[in-house]
């Protein structure tokens, strides 16, 4: 056999083992690739994603579109070959596998964190719109989760409404945790709580619950990675009351990252006029009660599915500004937002043709 020709057999063989190889070779990678874009305006399924009822409504146009990534599960497996291949995409983006499913998360306690954000994020989108609205809604501190194991197990409910720690008033969810952490691990600790099934029926009547009943719970020592201290084993947070009823029918949709849009649509429709003034209008971004927005994850791969799906304007978290300005989609404006405040201020000048007004994201921030 000639030389040249068994050097060219053998480059390929080679070839065709580190294929093989790379087919079979596992890498701690996943995959983000841009996922579904809904509107917050329109229906989805076949039905109106905002339904509200006990309230005036107003018609609404244009596009509010909420944005979503796409993920490999937790249990997938990628390949070198795979791996290789999303690099080189610019649809895609490889990071490493922890950097989705930290400490061993599985795809099931994945599933089911997102569903709890996603479910918070609709609360506070809520809340966040009506307060911009001038619209009264009553809230109050809960007990959102009970560790198992802890002391707090048996002892207070997921619901259970937190009047007071050691006699001082709760406000918020975090004066729990500072009102616990005064105390040295062994002490007791006395929560003064409604509970769960005593709101329940109060609300069931629209009435205030007024049985309550004091707790008295003995610390524990933390075991986790931050500075050693007193706890109970319980996460607080913020259940609240509407005047009518708000319902967001979105199914498979996980994570926070949908607030500001869901409480941007919400505005739309209790406000007579268009928001938009026609234009595509998508963003992202996490919202809490009083309309602050925060950062999310994958913020390249959604004004990539953005502004596939036609979107003009893409209200971005100002903490995601750089990294989406490195990248930005041909014919996308990215508009930096901090509250809800300013969404609707920049929604204001796209729909009246102010764009040069628009504060826009620059590779700085």
């Amino acid at each position: 056999m000639p030389r040249r020709t068994a050097t060219m057999l053998a480059s390929t063989l080679m070839l065709i083992a580190l294929l093989c190889a790379g087919v079979f070779l596992p890498v701690p990678y996943s995959e983000m690739s841009p996922g579904p874009t809904v509107n917050t305006l329109d229906e989805h399924d076949g039905e109106p994603v905002l339904q509200i009822s006990g309230h005036q409504t107003y018609p609404t146009d244009g596009h509010l579109n909420m944005t979503t990534v796409r993920v490999t599960s937790a249990d997938y497996r990628m390949n070198l070959v795979e791996a290789v291949y999303g690099w080189l995409a610019h649809d895609d983006k490889v990071v490493p596998h922890d950097t989705l499913y930290p400490d061993g998360k599985t795809e099931e306690q994945s599933t089911q964190e997102n569903a709890e954000e996603f479910s918070q994020s609709q609360e506070s989108a809520k809340v966040a719109a009506l307060k911009e609205l001038g619209i009264p809604v009553r809230s109050w501190v809960i007990v959102s989760t009970v560790v198992k194991g802890t002391p707090a197990q048996g002892r207070l409910h997921a619901g259970d409404v937190i009047k007071a720690v050691d006699g001082t008033a709760v406000k918020q969810p975090s004066d729990v945790a500072k009102l616990v952490t005064r105390h040295k691990p062994g002490q007791d600790v006395v929560f003064t709580v409604v509970p769960a099934k005593d709101q329940a029926a109060a609300e069931k009547q629209n009435k205030t619950a007024t049985t309550t009943k004091k707790v008295t719970i003995t610390t524990a020592e933390s075991h986790d990675t931050g500075a050693r201290r007193a706890i109970v084993g319980i996460s607080a947070g913020t259940d609240h009351t509407f005047p009518f009823t708000i319902d967001i029918k979105l199914a498979d949709v996980g994570g926070p990252s949908a607030g500001l849009m869901f409480a941007l649509g919400i505005y739309d429709k209790l406000t007579p006029g268009s928001l938009t003034g026609g234009k595509f209008v998508a963003g992202t971004g996490t919202i809490d009660d009083a309309g602050k927005v925060g950062p999310i994850g994958g913020i390249e791969m959604k004004t990539v599915g953005a502004r596939d799906k036609g979107a003009q304007y893409f209200l971005t978290p100002a903490d995601n500004c750089a990294a989406a300005a490195n990248d930005t989609p041909s014919g996308l404006t990215l508009v930096k937002v901090d509250t809800i405040g300013d969404a609707l201020g920049a929604l204001k000048d796209i729909r009246s043709g102010k764009t040069a007004d628009l504060p826009k994201c620059t590779t700085k921030g």
